[in-house]
């Protein structure tokens, strides 16, 4: 039986993944700039500050790479604060897992002023020990610290502990230090679906499959 849980939250708990394709063009249009069509696509594949010097480079933008990369993050900032909603039926997993005294963290990439500020509009603090952001920890998770960070705060072992999560990088380095994994399909990671149903213990297209990872995790 599972004895402790780590819950990605982009494309994981939340449907939030379209602002971090969409947030530069965003700006760029408050500028009055219209952004080529796959900026997303190019955005996502940078850090933050070499977005922020590839917009300004690209569009000639009279500003510096921070005062862009602020813009940029007010942007995502507000998606969190206003819109960011649950993804599917992922409350359910949420409520199975307080009810049977499951304890539950999270990690994830995205920064915590955001995380905290969808979690509050949306009630998600109550189910949560800890947040740990990869910003915080510094690393990615490509890297297993904030997973060892997690297990400290779960009071569990890999083989008791399972992650819940979109992306197969971060999938990889759990199934590496032998925890179970729960893949969720998001159209944003499409490309990778072969490579997370490959890592999954369990693999589902939605939260409406719900039921099905809480009798894997029994």
């Amino acid at each position: 039986m599972a004895k402790g849980f780590i819950f990605d939250v982009d494309g994981t708990i939340l449907d939030s993944m379209e602002i971090w394709m969409d947030a530069a063009k965003l700006y760029l249009k408050d500028l009055g700039i219209e952004a080529e069509e796959n900026l997303g696509d190019i955005m996502f594949s940078l850090t933050m500050a070499e977005g922020a010097e590839y917009i300004r480079k690209t569009y000639k933008v009279n500003l510096s790479d921070k005062e862009i990369c602020d813009g940029i993050n007010q942007k995502v900032f507000g998606f969190y604060k206003e819109e960011a909603p649950l993804k599917g039926k992922s409350i359910e997993i949420l409520e199975y897992a307080q009810k049977n005294n499951i304890p539950m963290v999270v990690a994830t990439s995205t920064d915590r002023p955001m995380i905290e500020a969808a979690f509050e509009r949306l009630n998600l603090g109550k189910y949560f020990k800890k947040i740990y952001t990869t910003t915080e920890i510094g690393s990615g998770k490509d890297k297993p610290e904030i997973f060892m960070r997690a297990m400290e705060t779960l009071g569990t072992k890999p083989d008791e502990t399972w992650l819940l999560e979109d992306g197969a990088y971060s999938m990889d380095t759990a199934k590496k230090m032998g925890i179970h994994t729960v893949g969720i399909y998001d159209k944003y990671s499409d490309k990778d679906q072969d490579m997370v149903k490959s890592l999954a213990d369990v693999y589902i297209t939605s939260w409406d499959e719900y039921e099905k990872v809480i009798k894997a995790v029994k």
